[in-house]
């Protein structure tokens, strides 16, 4: 009788949002996977078919809701239905750097982390919004305005489709982090690959 390997994979993420220049965490925290939209994107990027792999980080200001007291509500990521996005994009990023469309591939690239005898991969990918990006941002981080378009309370990990219909692979939702003029923002968004057994948490 033929056995068969029921070991599975299993994909969860971290992102964490700092200013590299002041060393200040705005963001630290797990993020949702779409297994369905990653599962297409591994197929289609261990089949070359020039498809599927990480390629653009999006930003959007939908994931939360704060009434006039203060008390912020977060929306559920949006991890079902392959049509799944944002729950409003704003702005997006390249993030690979293999892409001539990628203006900054020494600060915004995608790299892969492996040590030799264990079962876990990890994709780290790494987005940089430097002071002058996105273009329309306020001059100080001193908005009261939560609705603005570059005050961030979610993001995703997109991938590249030749046809331009990107998967959204992730999505976390967190509280508003402001983008202007005198702040940069680096995301640093790890996406572990591991077999089920023996896992290990990023």
């Amino acid at each position: 009788m033929q056995s068969k390997d029921t070991t599975g994979i299993h994909v969860e993420g971290h992102i964490k949002i700092h200013d590299p220049a002041s060393g200040e965490v705005f963001i630290n925290k797990r993020n949702a996977v779409h297994y369905e939209n990653i599962s297409i994107a591994l197929a289609q990027s261990i089949a070359n078919s020039g498809q599927g792999f990480i390629y653009q980080m999006a930003f959007g200001n939908g994931g939360t809701a704060i009434d006039p007291t203060g008390i912020i509500t977060y929306l559920t990521p949006n991890s079902s239905g392959s049509n799944a996005s944002l729950y409003n994009e704003t702005y997006t990023k390249i993030v690979d750097d293999r892409s001539s469309n990628n203006v900054d591939p020494t600060r915004n690239f995608v790299e892969t982390r492996h040590v030799t005898g264990t079962n876990y991969t990890d994709v780290f990918i790494t987005c940089l919004l430097d002071y002058g990006e996105p273009s329309g941002q306020s001059a100080y981080d001193n908005t009261t305005n939560n609705d603005s378009a570059y005050v961030f309370d979610e993001l995703g990990l997109k991938s590249y489709s030749s046809t331009g219909q990107s998967l959204l692979l992730t999505h976390v939702v967190f509280h508003p982090v402001q983008k202007s003029l005198n702040r940069l923002i680096q995301v640093d968004y790890t996406v572990r690959i591991q077999s089920l057994t023996g896992l290990g948490g990023v």
